[in-house]
Formats: structure tokens, C-alpha cells, sequence
């Protein structure tokens, strides 16, 4: 009887020591599901401020970026604002030298043409004086270069050019010969003569019909007769017509004056 009751204590002690130990085991259990989930909270935790932080350095990347990009667009806008300054000083200095030009110009102007009124005069004078060649086209140069400085469509640079080449074209003569054709009034008749120039010595005439020689007498400006010069003055016109070979020629010419 007394061995019954030993085993049957036994076993109730081992079921109370098997119902804690499932307790316990319970408990276990919770607690670690417990602190499982709380891992698992402070993970998302963790994940999120981590998500924040990313955010808050992107964002602050993307400041330092922009704060970069503008500092490099400030600095270009300095280089072109030091650019646009010395060319706009440059510009202003070319609008100081205009300024002055046409300041210049119109003093230049107002003393030109006076002078070029001059040279023009001087010019029909020494026509006037010179032996008689080409008169119409010398006359017709003149009036025209008259005519050029009371337009105000020419400009005064044009003006002056053609008063330049009209005493250009002067010069050219007392360094050339040629040969034309002319009516002249000779002993009361108008006849067509072959008329040579040569520079501005002597001009000679001569007729192919009536052998007429002669010469223009500028000390008494007017035509003379002379004969002896023939075949001078035809060979001369021969060469001006470039029909023989330039050679010497023995023709009376006027005697230099005093100017």
C-alpha cells in the first residue's frame, strides 16, 4: 500500500514538473515571438529612417548640385558681363572717333571746296592759254566738272577724285603725241585738216588735198602757214598713225616763255 502511494506521488510530481515545463515552454514561446516582432519593428524602423536619411542626402546632393550649377552660371555671367563692358567701352571710344571725324570732315569740306573751285579755275585758264588741242573735249571736261560740284548727290571725295583726274588727264598731254582730225579757217576758207600734237610744244596741221602746212602761233594765238615744215610734219603724222617707226623729226616749235 505504501509503495502505491510513493508511485502514485511520483507520478503527480513528474505532472506538475511536465505541466510547468509546458507553461514555461508557452512562455518561451511568446516571449520570443515577441521580441521577434519587435525586431522586426525596429527593423522597419530602421528602414524608414534609413529611407529619410537617403532622401534628406539626395536632396541635399541635388541642392549642392544646383547651388554648384548656378555658382558656374554666375561666373560665366561675369566673364560675358567684363566682355560686354570693354566692347561697349571699345564702341563708345569709335562713336568718340567718329564723332571727331565728321567734326573734322566738316571743317575739311569747308576749306575744300574753295580749293577745288580753284583748281578747277586754274584748269580753264590753262586751257585757255594752252595751244588749241581738243578744245571741245577739254571745254566739255570743264563745264562737267562745274556741273559735278553743284550736285549734292556726289559725294565730296567723288568731287575732288574727278577734279584730280581731270588734271591728271592735262598732264598726260605734255608727255604724249597724237594725231586727229580738225576743221580749221585758213586764209578765209574752213577746210579739214590732219592735225598732230606733239606734248604741248607745237600743233601742226596739214592737208591731204591742197598740201597746206602750218602751225599754231600761241604767242599771237592764231594759225600760220608754213610750208618748210612739209615733210616734217607728214612723216610726224605717219608716226603718230604708227605707220613707220618713231625717228627724229626737225619742226619748228615756239620758244620757251618765262612763266
Amino acid at each position: 500500500m505504501k509503495r502505491c502511494i510513493s508511485s502514485s506521488r511520483r507520478l503527480a510530481t513528474a505532472f506538475v514538473a511536465l505541466a510547468a515545463t509546458m507553461a514555461t515552454g508557452s512562455v518561451l514561446a511568446q516571449t520570443v515571438d515577441q521580441v521577434l516582432q519587435a525586431d522586426q519593428r525596429r527593423l522597419n524602423l530602421a528602414q524608414q529612417s534609413q529611407e529619410r536619411i537617403n532622401n534628406i542626402v539626395e536632396g541635399t546632393r541635388s541642392l549642392e548640385d544646383q547651388y554648384r550649377a548656378i555658382n558656374k552660371e554666375i561666373d560665366g555671367l561675369k566673364v560675358y558681363n567684363r566682355l560686354m563692358r570693354a566692347q561697349v567701352e571699345g564702341q563708345q571710344a569709335t562713336l568718340d572717333d567718329i564723332s571727331l571725324s565728321m567734326d573734322q570732315v566738316d571743317v575739311i569740306n569747308r576749306q575744300i571746296f574753295p580749293l577745288m573751285e580753284r583748281m578747277i579755275d586754274g584748269l580753264e585758264q590753262s586751257i585757255a592759254h594752252d595751244i588749241p588741242f581738243l578744245m571741245a573735249e577739254r571745254t566739255e571736261r570743264i563745264e562737267s566738272l562745274k556741273g559735278i560740284m553743284e550736285r549734292s548727290d556726289v559725294t565730296v571725295a567723288e568731287k575732288f577724285r574727278k577734279v584730280m583726274e581731270a588734271y591728271q588727264i592735262e598732264n598726260d598731254y605734255g608727255s604724249s603725241s597724237e594725231h586727229y582730225e580738225e576743221s580749221l579757217k585758213i586764209d578765209g576758207a574752213t577746210r579739214a585738216f590732219n592735225m598732230l600734237r606733239i606734248g604741248r610744244m607745237g600743233l601742226y596741221f596739214q592737208s591731204d588735198d591742197t598740201k597746206i602746212t602750218g602751225r599754231w602761233d600761241n604767242a599771237n594765238r592764231e594759225w600760220v602757214i608754213d610750208n618748210s615744215a612739209r615733210n616734217e610734219v607728214r612723216k610726224g603724222l605717219r608716226m603718230a598713225r604708227q605707220l613707220i617707226a618713231p625717228e627724229l623729226i626737225v619742226i619748228p616749235v615756239p620758244a620757251a616763255e618765262a612763266s
